[in-house]
């Protein structure tokens, strides 16, 4: 049996023998897999590489759901996969709300699992894609000067040249070669486009 996607799988779950067994059955689909015994275990080791995680909700010090908050308190972004016992069930539903991908219930079909780690190494890649975007968003924007950052920010309110010649006491020239600038350097093809970037930028701000 052969992976569809690649990606790296952290296993995060007290039970030895579960890890032994999810690691197993994952490396034989060609998986790459990691695994740790806690949730500390995990924040001491983990090396940055997005990747997805099987996550135990139940566990001792830290939980499944206290590691998913420190997790977005670090920008520790990936796909999880709460794995539950039949008691941990409302547990699994809040991770679901506070971003978890989907949630299995133990014991579960191999298959199932498969197909669902499949789907979170997928959307893994579509972040690495979506993050590698915005960084490149981020370097155009620094290349801007102070002035040309000003008309940016006016422009994508939808103001026009002498609205922003206006507001900032130039010339509507002067806002037009800004503005042919602020294209330029962000690699924006249209307005719609430079909108978007905005949106963007504004929310990791």
């Amino acid at each position: 049996m052969q992976a569809n996607v690649t990606g790296t799988i952290y296993i995060v779950d007290d039970d030895e023998d579960f890890r032994d067994s999810m690691q197993w059955l994952l490396e034989s689909a060609s998986h790459e897999v990691i695994t740790f015994p806690s949730a500390q275990a995990f924040l001491d080791n983990f090396n940055g590489e997005i990747g997805c995680m099987l996550l135990d909700v139940r566990m001792p010090e830290i939980n499944g759901l206290a590691l998913q908050q420190i997790m977005q308190d670090r920008d520790i972004q990936m796909p999880i996969i709460v794995l539950s016992g039949h008691g941990d069930i409302p547990m699994a539903v809040s991770a679901m709300k506070h971003g978890a991908l989907d949630f299995l219930e133990k014991p579960f079909d191999d298959e199932v699992l498969l197909r669902l780690v499949d789907k979170a190494l997928k959307r893994a890649d579509e972040m690495r894609h979506e993050q590698g975007e915005l960084n490149e968003i981020q370097i155009c924007y620094e290349s801007l000067s102070r002035r040309e950052k000003e008309v940016m920010n006016l422009v994508v309110t939808g103001k026009a040249n002498r609205e922003i010649a206006e507001e900032l006491g130039i010339s509507p020239k002067t806002v037009e070669v800004h503005r042919a600038r602020v294209m330029s350097k962000m690699r924006a093809s249209s307005l719609p486009v430079l909108v978007q970037q905005a949106a963007r930028l504004t929310e990791t701000a």
